[in-house]
């Protein structure tokens, strides 16, 4: 069963320029994502490179990656503030083809202890009373 959800996406290095008093507000590159694949498959944020560009990221290496039509090389960029469920945490993105849809992997899952119920779709972790816990190791 294939699930979305929501999440709303934010320029880190324009948040922090708005915090050194650089950059006003309402320049930080944002975008939302009404219909982002939620894929325990995937690994972190893949973002396809047009919404890349949108967001203003920059390319930091390049990687090799297993996918379910075997290896391939894609280029991490700069990290984006996230927003899902109304919780929010940071990642660096990976880039996907363009005829790709945004893909929500099991990291950002685990930073905001979130879960897919098979009927309600992505959740809080009902283990932990809607309260958000952290795993640290």
């Amino acid at each position: 069963m294939e699930h979305t959800t929501r999440i709303e996406l934010e320029n880190l290095k324009d948040l922090h320029a708005v915090e050194l008093g650089v950059l006003e507000s309402e320049d930080v590159r944002r975008l939302t994502i009404e219909d982002a694949l939620v894929d325990t498959g995937a690994t972190g944020l893949c973002l396809p490179n047009s919404l890349i560009q949108q967001l203003g990221l920059t390319p930091i290496r390049s990687i090799r990656v297993q996918t379910a039509n075997g290896t391939a090389e894609r280029t991490i960029f700069s990290e984006v503030k996230y927003t899902v469920l109304e919780r929010s945490h940071s990642i660096q993105v990976t880039d996907l083809p363009e005829d790709t849809p945004v893909l929500v992997g099991h990291m950002i899952l685990e930073a905001l202890d979130l879960c897919v119920d098979i009927r309600n779709g992505l959740i809080h972790n009902p283990a932990h009373g809607g309260a958000w816990t952290i795993k640290i190791l």
